[in-house]
């Protein structure tokens, strides 16, 4: 069990570091080498932003739910590392916006457009805001400033997870999305339940 717990603590450091890599690496890929990054890497970076919000959206769930099994709770604490994994590939693109055109960029969120419900976008602005704020505060710093508000802060998790799906099942009719929609919402609610039998 010590090894396992080390294992963990080892895994969160590392996929920190890689979250850094990326946002250090990828706005800049992205605004010099545009035509280096194809269609299908980009989809692939997606898939991975959605696959590990995915698992930050289960574990909680699955460790309330499975309270006997003793190699679930641990992975509790991985859910900061997967969760700044996940929104580090969303910030890295919304840097890349930023860097090629500030101005534009920021302008855009007073436009009526950029609230559209057309093609769904509201959903993915929902998702990056959300991505933003969670990236912010997650971090130790935040937790001790904010106090009670950061884990109602932390909570955007669910929004961040459900506003992208849909985004991403609307847009792109992605089954798999919408299969990873209704196993989070049937764990959550599960564990809800449980949770409240207990108080």
């Amino acid at each position: 069990m010590k090894n396992y717990l080390y294992t963990i603590q080892f895994l969160q450091k590392f996929l920190l570091g890689i979250s850094i890599l990326i946002m250090l690496i990828l706005p800049l890929l992205i605004v010099f080498l545009p035509n280096g990054l194809s269609e299908s890497i980009t989809f692939r970076l997606y898939d991975l932003s959605h696959l590990t919000i995915f698992l930050v959206m289960i574990i909680r769930p699955l460790a309330d739910i499975l309270t006997k099994t003793k190699l679930i709770r641990p992975l509790v604490i991985l859910r900061k590392s997967v969760g700044v994994l996940s929104a580090s590939v969303i910030i890295s693109f919304i840097f890349a916006k930023i860097i090629i055109d500030p101005t534009n960029y920021f302008a855009s969120f007073f436009t009526a457009n950029y609230w559209s419900l057309n093609n769904y976008l509201i959903l993915a602005h929902l998702a990056d805001i959300s991505a933003i704020l969670l990236l912010i505060t997650s971090n130790n710093f935040s937790k001790r400033i904010l106090g009670v508000w950061w884990k109602r802060i932390q909570k955007l998790s669910y929004l961040y997870f459900y506003a992208s799906s849909f985004y991403v099942f609307y847009t792109l009719d992605n089954n798999i999305v919408l299969f990873s929609i209704i196993i989070v919402t049937v764990l959550t609610t599960i564990a809800y339940i449980i949770n409240r039998k207990k108080y």
